[in-house]
């Protein structure tokens, strides 16, 4: 999830150099909503190991 993020926030990199603001804010978006998924699943990761262990 975390390196869909990343390309997503490559394609927005390289569309705003390009002048595409369209398609920048999007995947400037798209990239956000990626990364925040991946925080909410890795801290919930994160929390469900640390039961187990104790």
């Amino acid at each position: 999830m975390l390196y869909y993020s990343l390309i997503f926030l490559l394609v927005a990199i390289v569309a705003g150099i390009l002048g595409f603001a369209g398609i920048a804010g999007t995947a400037a978006w798209i990239a956000k909503v990626l990364f925040v998924v991946f925080l909410v699943m890795f801290v919930i990761a994160l929390v469900t190991h640390t039961r187990r262990r104790g």
